[in-house]
């Protein structure tokens, strides 16, 4: 299958401050907006109960990136700035997935507690590709309380870019996203087509609105760690991984499967009390200009629309146009009216 090519060219524009030079106006050239494939995890747990599945999960998309080099070009880590991936960086990623002891955050001193991310608890790395190149992969492990916050999960998020699942296919891409999966206790996840959006230019949708609502397969948002999605599902897409709560007033998998009809759709028990519902062979982004309205996303849409997430960019308030929030709250419902 041949995916619409989406890719909005920048440039990016932005400000920084400094007391010596007060507001300084940036631009960045790099793409607003890019197609590729979306991989994440929600998984309710923290690092030193999760940190061997999570380093499972990077060994799979080590060995399927082998061979590419514009995949592994920078990390970060606690923070830092971007640098050039080196063997200093995988022993840092490396160290964040070998917890030596479980300490609580309600333990830290006050020093340590102001910036948690470099005094190892709130556990933080990503790798990039070269610029624009679609490659990434990022985990953000939440803070380790005695009593966890609601909705408290940890993030496991990977890409690709579209011309990678042209070239290797569905198949591969499915197999990877289930070992990636095999040994996270996730509450939910995802993988399928998306766009990587400069999140600056989300609320303004002069070009990206037209794109969105024409490919409704298109994912755009991009969950993370302050989202605090908890077992809330986080829209609908080509791989759908559905653990507990949700499975389970579901009617687990036999109870699921009875409310699915489209012949499209595969529905996969994992282990008893996870499930992956696939829509499709392959993945796709529609395209009402042609009547292909997703009719298998719609219905499953339908099935969770009691988990699924309320509008998630309460951001948008007060920093966008109103007509663009009331869209993405149109486009957030796409499959459901």
């Amino acid at each position: 299958m041949n995916y619409p090519r989406i890719r909005i060219p920048g440039p990016v524009k932005y400000t920084s401050s400094t007391s010596e030079s007060g507001v300084v106006d940036h631009s960045w050239e790099r793409l607003i907006a890019r197609d590729l494939v979306r991989i994440v995890f929600f998984v309710p747990r923290d690092n030193f109960d999760i940190a061997a599945g999570v380093a499972h999960a990077l060994d799979s998309y080590l060995r399927a990136v082998e061979g590419r080099p514009s995949a592994l070009f920078e990390y970060t880590c606690c923070y830092w700035e971007p640098s050039r991936l080196s063997d200093r960086g995988w022993e840092l990623i490396r160290e964040t997935l070998n917890p030596k002891e479980r300490r609580d955050f309600d333990d830290y001193d006050e020093d340590e507690a102001f910036y948690p991310e470099k005094a190892g608890a709130e556990p933080y790395f990503g790798i990039y590709g070269e610029q624009d190149s679609g490659f990434s992969f990022t985990y953000h492990a939440r803070l380790p309380w005695r009593e966890t916050p609601p909705g408290s999960v940890s993030v496991l998020r990977a890409t690709l870019p579209t011309e990678y699942l042209e070239e290797r296919g569905a198949d591969f891409v499915r197999e990877l996203a289930l070992d990636m999966a095999s040994r996270l206790p996730f509450a939910s996840g995802h993988a399928g087509l998306a766009l990587e959006v400069v999140y600056s230019s989300v609320d303004r949708l002069d070009t990206l609105g037209p794109l969105i609502f024409r490919h409704p397969g298109f994912d755009i948002r991009d969950a993370g760690i302050r989202d605090n999605l908890g077992t809330r599902v986080d829209g609908v897409h080509w791989m759908n991984f559905l653990g507990q709560p949700v499975l389970g007033e579901l009617g687990g998998t036999e109870g699921l499967r009875s409310k699915l009809q489209s012949p499209s759709t595969q529905v996969r028990e994992l282990d008893g009390k996870r499930v992956l519902v696939t829509l499709g062979a392959e993945p796709e982004a529609g395209d009402l200009a042609k009547g292909q309205s997703l009719p298998a996303y719609r219905e499953l849409a339908r099935v969770l629309e009691p988990w699924q997430e309320p509008f998630p960019w309460g951001f948008l308030r007060g920093q966008g146009r109103a007509s663009d929030e009331e869209a993405l709250r149109r486009w957030w419902r796409r499959f459901l009216d």
